[in-house]
């Protein structure tokens, strides 16, 4: 901060605006259109963007340096690169860290006897990476690389319990949140409610909340930093998932996700 008594005038507060960086602006821009768009040409970027197509080309030959940005197969626009792809990425895909997990998963689904998996928070959406399914004729399955709404999952709300509420209102802008079924929580309110209790608790319970009928419990695997965090759940129809056996069951998890950071058996 500048001291104003050394120059003898009163220190002027700049605007926000005066610190930005346009060309880098208009990169981190640029960047953003790739969450949506599979590919974009020098002319669509330049369209929604308001720039000038030199100045699109620019950007996007700059990004394409960095691996940002990649030339679509058929030679017509630009897609997001290895590097982009990269850093939206959670370390559940992550091929290394995919076969530790399975002995945690294998363990996992041994102790419940349901189906087991992994999942990694993107964005507000949660992601299966891996599991393994029940022997149960009746069972959950493991549709690993999957999607589903955070706050309607288990998976979801245990990670999203890791975040700040200023995190979880940017997640979430509107009070009104998505209803899958009737049991979803539908407002952010009662979301900052019920993960203020999954911080107390450890876990975290859905009950018919993503999809009617389904019954399931999660517990925090691993992670420091929010790309790393996973969670490792257990589902099961409603049936043999009643609040008792979805409480057993996280201890049950707990004790299989420990397995990932227990010390090497030097046997």
């Amino acid at each position: 901060m500048i001291d104003e008594r050394m120059y003898g005038e009163p220190a002027v507060e700049m605007p926000a605006r005066a610190y930005i960086i346009e060309s880098l602006d208009t990169g981190l821009r640029l960047m953003q259109l790739f969450l949506t768009q599979d590919t974009l040409t020098v002319s669509e970027a330049a369209h929604r963007l308001g720039i000038g197509r030199s100045t699109a080309h620019r950007v996007l030959s700059t990004l394409e340096s960095r691996g940002f940005a990649v030339r679509a197969p058929s030679g017509r626009g630009y897609e997001a690169g290895p590097e982009l792809l990269l850093l939206g990425r959670p370390a559940g895909f992550d091929a290394e860290l995919r076969a530790r997990l399975g002995a945690v998963l294998d363990d996992a689904v041994r102790r419940t006897g349901e189906t087991v998996q992994s999942a990694a928070l993107i964005g507000g959406q949660v992601v299966l990476t891996d599991g393994r399914e029940s022997a149960h004729p009746v069972r959950v399955a493991a549709d690993t690389g999957r999607s589903r709404p955070a706050h309607a999952t288990a998976a979801g709300k245990v990670l999203l319990a890791r975040l700040t509420a200023d995190q979880i209102c940017a997640l979430y802008p509107q009070e009104r949140l998505t209803a899958l079924t009737p049991h979803t929580v539908v407002s952010r309110a009662g979301l900052l409610a019920e993960l203020a209790e999954v911080r107390e608790l450890g876990r975290a319970f859905s009950r018919g909340e993503c999809v009617p009928g389904l019954h399931a419990v999660a517990v925090t695997l691993t992670g420091a930093s929010r790309r790393d965090r996973l969670a490792l759940s257990a589902a099961s129809p409603a049936d043999r998932g009643d609040d008792a056996a979805l409480a057993e069951r996280a201890e049950q998890l707990r004790q299989s996700a420990a397995r990932l950071t227990a010390p090497a058996d030097p046997s």
